[in-house]
């Protein structure tokens, strides 16, 4: 028993110095559009990240809602058109960009007091567009308790740019052996899934090819 309390310590505080005291979690999200001051975001998925005791990074919680359009937002046709997305069908059984981020934030915000970290930091694939809208919502909605960075992220596109040699969601994903089914790309679920799959598999082959911990 006191062995495996000190193994779990030892995870809590692994993830913190991983990333300097940031608790990373995968965002995705789907809109309405590009201008994330007057396009509604329809789509939100968000993945926390932990590592076992050996330092490998894996999934673990995976929140997902579907978005209400704000009142007042711009509904580009071209853009649910792409990502087929019918902004005011029953079955999407969508909730208020409100409600959904403070569920989100308030189940990261106990995910990083358990992990000891100081603050989230958002991965995304080309991460300015998801961080944008995010931070666009946060403040539209006057929510208080955003644990996230405002500005810093961790892309996987520039990641992958230099890892892998490629910038592309998909492709990236097949060159390092991650399938990826282009039918269900452009949902905010599966987008997550497989960008939360690239990142961990990119931090574990650095990992595994000796470029961490660091030895000085």
């Amino acid at each position: 028993m006191v062995k495996k309390m000190k193994d779990n310590h030892k995870i809590n505080y692994f993830l913190k110095k991983r990333f300097r005291n940031f608790y990373p979690v995968v965002i995705d999200i789907e809109t309405a559009g590009f201008n994330y001051k007057t396009d509604a975001m329809l789509e939100i998925a968000a993945i926390t990240l932990k590592m076992d005791k050996s330092g490998w990074l894996k999934r673990e919680k995976i929140f997902h809602y579907h978005i209400k359009p704000f009142i007042g937002s711009t509904l580009n046709k071209t853009s649910i058109k792409f990502n087929k997305i019918d902004p005011f069908s029953p079955l999407r059984g969508a909730v208020s960009e409100k409600n959904a981020l403070n569920s989100i934030l308030k189940k990261i915000n106990k995910r990083i007091k358990l992990e000891k970290c100081k603050k989230g930091i958002i991965v995304a694939h080309n991460s300015i567009f998801d961080l944008n809208f995010f931070m666009s919502a946060i403040k539209r909605n006057s929510i208080k308790k955003n644990p996230f960075h405002t500005f810093a992220t961790f892309d996987t596109a520039t990641l992958s740019g230099l890892a892998i040699g490629q910038t592309v969601l998909s492709k990236a994903c097949k060159n390092i052996g991650i399938y990826f089914d282009n039918k269900q790309a452009h949902s905010a679920l599966y987008d997550a899934i497989k960008t939360a799959t690239l990142f961990c598999k990119i931090v574990n082959k650095w990992k595994k090819l000796g470029g961490w911990p660091i030895k000085k």
